[in-house]
């Protein structure tokens, strides 16, 4: 068995442990492979719905879940589209809130069954707690992480620098990849949320993907 054999092994029984812990504090979670099969199951299991919500994640791209939900005639609140004005780039961020489905991934889950992201605007945060119908949080591997205290500390040196560089902000992050609690305009981190149970009134399914994916 060589190395990447070896990692897979080992990723496969973090992703257990989580995905345990997860289903104890009443999400759905579900484990797959790649993204083939996760993408497979998540059109599978969300086709009753007419309208869709996606955060600003490179994760949930990386499925092509757009794209194939376009073709079913379905309608897609994506504020990534271009060519929107402000006011129209708003009023999608709004419409996500009040969705059918709601895509979007995590910065951090822990293996002891916590959901942490970090959002600037709060359209994802705000979104993932209360409105749609159903929430999808897709994450990579990368994403998981020992505890709470390790999930807060990724957000903060890992998922905050990176996110902030990929997204070309002008914070000190994104120039020197280490963070340090700035005040400036453009800082991406501004709302803190911590799913510790599934809120009580919507229903949130994690899908665990044996890959690395996002920041």
């Amino acid at each position: 068995m060589n190395s990447n054999n070896y990692e897979a092994w080992l990723h496969g029984k973090h992703a257990e442990t989580c995905i345990k812990n997860l289903r104890k504090h009443d999400f759905d979670a579900y484990f797959f492979q790649n993204i083939t099969e996760a993408r497979s199951f998540i059109l599978k299991n969300t086709a009753s719905y007419d309208t869709f919500g996606f955060g600003g994640s490179d994760t949930t791209r990386q499925l092509n879940i757009i794209e194939a939900l376009r073709k079913l005639k379905k309608t897609v609140y994506d504020h990534w589209e271009t060519g929107f004005s402000p006011d129209e780039n708003l009023d999608i961020r709004r419409k996500q809130v009040l969705c059918d489905c709601f895509f979007c991934s995590a910065n951090a889950i822990s293996l002891t069954g916590e959901i942490v992201n970090v959002d600037g605007v709060g359209n994802r945060t705000s979104a993932m707690a209360f409105g749609p119908q159903q929430v999808m949080i897709i994450a990579g591997i990368n994403k998981l992480v020992p505890d709470l205290s390790a999930a807060l500390h990724r957000v903060r040196e890992v998922a905050g620098p990176m996110r902030a560089r990929s997204l070309d902000m002008k914070t000190p992050c994104a120039e020197t990849g280490i963070c340090i609690d700035c005040n400036v305009p453009q800082r991406i981190c501004r709302i803190t949320s911590i799913l510790h149970r599934k809120p009580m009134l919507t229903a949130v399914s994690v899908i665990l993907i044996n890959e690395k994916l996002g920041f």
